[in-house]
């Protein structure tokens, strides 16, 4: 496609910088010869005017300007405009350092003093075809930027899909409001943020942690929505759903879906050991699930569920204060703590659509 690229004399306005009138008359005559557009500046200030009044596709400038500011400046001061504006410099036999110093600086080429028209002709033409060469390159490369941006939000919105359709097929979301299962996501997400995770695994913990009770598809109804409390052969099955969880989710190849295993399997450990099925402590606990466990006490305790209402917000950040070190990972609950506009926002963008029919059951 590059070799297609044509340089149209006619579309094309030069622009000619020079102190001495007869240089830019004679520079004048060869570009209009081409049939190139001219304009004409005697200075690096007209120059800046020229181009404010009037698009403008390359500058021929020469470098010594005395009295004023050289065409080296000149280039330096507009070089945040390349490859929109191209530059030739015109210069004598022994400032060829100065023109070197010149492409260095994103001038396109040089001609040396005194010159022929056919080596000014050549240079505009190479100079204006790197130009538009340049800018197709950059057009391609924000083409390509944006279809990755379209195939990175393309997979996250699938991840969430397949998320909320494995909590949709068990029936996950008429015991929990489907806003909690997406702020749990969403919280985690920005905790992850605050860790430095990079994007890839952000995503994933994203759709991972809303599946962390998907194993309560497989407690029994009589259990699940017990509307009072339960007993303690109640509570082992109940406690069952996290092995249950993580048996619906283990063996797959898909990381959000590996993530959400390990989540499902720790969200109910609790850092000092004493939490289910394994009793795991401290930083044995996935960080997933540590992290999952914190947003989701938070979102349980701040929404209204059938056998309490919401808790002011001051107490339930109170109440987890007080399991920082024992139920929850310390470092992390500062981090929410310290963090927690950010999150306050999220539940106030993603209120419950209805009030839940079921309680979703949640134990310190």
């Amino acid at each position: 496609m590059a070799a297609d690229i044509q340089v149209v004399p006619s579309a094309t306005t030069v622009l000619v910088v020079d102190d001495l009138p007869v240089v830019r008359l004679s520079l004048r005559h060869i570009l209009q010869h081409e049939g190139f557009q001219v304009m004409e500046a005697g200075s690096a200030g007209e120059a800046r005017a020229a181009l404010q009044a009037k698009p403008v596709q390359l500058v021929l400038s020469d470098i010594e300007m005395p009295g004023g500011e050289s065409g080296l400046e000149l280039v330096k001061s507009l070089e945040h405009r390349i490859p929109e504006l191209a530059f030739v410099m015109v210069t004598a036999m022994d400032d060829t350092s100065l023109a070197l110093d010149c492409i260095q600086h994103g001038a396109f080429g040089y001609v040396v003093k005194p010159f022929q028209p056919r080596e000014i002709i050549v240079q505009v033409r190479g100079a204006l075809r790197r130009r538009l060469l340049e800018i197709e390159f950059q057009d391609r490369e924000k083409v390509l930027a944006r279809k990755v941006r379209e195939q990175t939000e393309e997979i996250r919105s699938s991840r969430e899909e397949v998320a909320l359709r494995l909590l949709s097929a068990c029936e996950y979301r008429d015991f929990e409001t489907g806003a909690h299962v997406r702020r749990i996501g969403l919280y985690s997400a920005e905790m992850a943020r605050l860790l430095g995770w990079d994007d890839d695994r952000v995503d994933c913990i994203r759709a991972a942690a809303p599946l962390h009770d998907i194993g309560k598809i497989g407690v029994p109804d009589s259990v699940l929505l017990k509307p009072g409390d339960l007993s303690d052969e109640e509570w082992v099955l109940m406690r069952q759903h996290t092995t249950k969880g993580a048996a619906i989710l283990k063996g797959s190849s898909v990381p959000f879906i590996q993530m959400g295993a390990r989540i499902a399997a720790c969200h109910h450990e609790k850092w000092d050991g004493t939490g289910y099925p394994s009793g795991l402590a401290g930083s044995r606990i996935p960080v997933e699930a540590r992290i999952t466990a914190i947003v989701d006490v938070y979102d349980a305790l701040v929404h209204k569920r059938h056998y309490k209402d919401p808790w002011p917000e001051e107490l339930a950040l109170e109440f987890m204060r007080k399991r920082a070190g024992s139920h929850l990972d310390p470092d992390l609950f500062s981090l929410f703590d310290t963090h927690l506009e950010r999150f306050r926002a999220i539940r106030m963008a993603n209120p419950d659509e209805r009030e839940p029919d079921f309680a979703a059951v949640w134990s310190e």
